[in-house]
């Protein structure tokens, strides 16, 4: 998924879409650098104050959230594979799609800004981090037996293991993709960037699930220790989908700090709602002006009713069948002691491709 740019392309790039927030961000991400973060740190000169800092003193923090940012947009080619808009990773206009305040930028913030809270949480509970490890449970109150238990009876319940701590993710995220814009004419669109980036943490942060394990002899369970864990991160995208497809449109007051809902009896979003103020291209054709690809030669289904199937994916333009030939494993078997081995056989397939 490396995005190779000239250093002038790079340049270029940078100058364009700053104050770096979730775009500069990219920018590093999806440049060669990625491995490097204190490359990342010195090529971003424009990078604002907190996350100056964290590129000065925690340069592996750093490292985790430019993780953070690849697992994000990975979860968003994977949501948004049926969609026109497939979330494509081509910096021209994947550059162009996060200048504009549309549904599919409110997406792209929150899923990013998950993604980070979400690696660096999980790089504190693997020990990766020095400044972070397991959640801190001392003050915390019992767990609570599950409901499908049949008796708490003489059991005891304490927290234990490795609790993930994702305060320490949530906070280092914010840190990070909450660098503070330039006031003026950006205030609403910095109103509504700052929204959907905490909608994505909380997405995370609201649904820590409890894990336990008994003890005991004989398989007994006279002692239950228990610990938090995050969502499994599929979940989060699933979530945050979810919101997209209701997400609210709004527009700003007139103090230019609050945000309106657009229309007649709609509540006003709340935090884990997707926000955004401008309505998407439909993104049948290409155009780099808006950041769409189009559709054309795009693989879908003729059968699906839904925005999968060839009607909606390929806007009404029609579609061809094409047969496609391609080598995979088969007939494999495992040998003992400890090989699997294959045959290769040529699978046909028939592909439904839009015009």
């Amino acid at each position: 998924m490396t995005v190779r740019l000239s250093r002038i392309q790079l340049a270029l790039f940078f100058i364009l879409l700053c104050p770096v927030n979730i775009i500069g961000l990219w920018w590093a991400v999806g440049s060669p650098l990625v491995m490097d973060p204190n490359s990342i740190c010195r090529k971003a000169k424009r990078l604002a104050g907190k996350q100056a800092e964290l590129c000065q003193t925690q340069p592996e923090i750093v490292s985790e959230v430019a993780k953070g940012a690849r697992l994000g947009v990975r979860e968003c080619q994977y949501q948004f594979r049926y969609r026109r808009w497939n979330c494509t990773s081509h910096n021209k206009y994947f550059g162009k799609i996060l200048q504009q305040d549309i549904r599919e930028t409110a997406f792209v913030y929150a899923i990013t800004a998950a993604g980070v809270t979400h690696a660096v949480t999980q790089a504190c509970s693997m020990g990766d981090l020095l400044q972070c490890g397991c959640e801190a449970t001392r003050n915390r109150a019992p767990p609570r037996p599950p409901s499908s238990s049949s008796s708490g009876d003489g059991v005891k319940w304490e927290w234990g293991g490795c609790g993930d701590d994702v305060e320490f993710g949530y906070e280092k995220s914010k840190q990070f993709m909450d660098a503070k814009r330039r006031r003026g004419k950006s205030d609403i669109r910095t109103l509504i960037d700052l929204h959907n980036n905490e909608a994505g943490r909380l997405a995370v942060k609201l649904y820590m699930r409890t894990e336990c394990k008994c003890h005991g002899l004989s398989g007994s369970c006279t002692l239950r220790t228990c610990w938090k864990k995050m969502p499994h991160f599929r979940e989060v995208g699933d979530r945050l989908l979810e919101r997209f497809n209701g997400a609210s449109k709004v527009m700003g007051g007139n103090d230019g700090k609050t945000l309106i809902p657009v229309g007649q009896n709609i509540k006003p979003p709340d935090k884990q709602d997707l926000i955004y103020s401008d309505e998407s291209p439909d993104f049948c054709l290409a155009n780099r002006k808006t950041g769409s690809l189009g559709t054309r030669g795009r693989m879908c289904n003729s059968t699906a009713m839904d925005i999968s199937g060839c009607d909606l994916l390929c806007c009404e333009r029609g579609y061809r069948e094409e047969t496609v030939v391609f080598e995979e494993n088969c007939l494999c078997r495992f040998h003992w002691c400890c090989v699997v081995q294959c045959k290769k056989c040529l699978v046909r397939k028939e592909l439904s491709l839009c015009h």
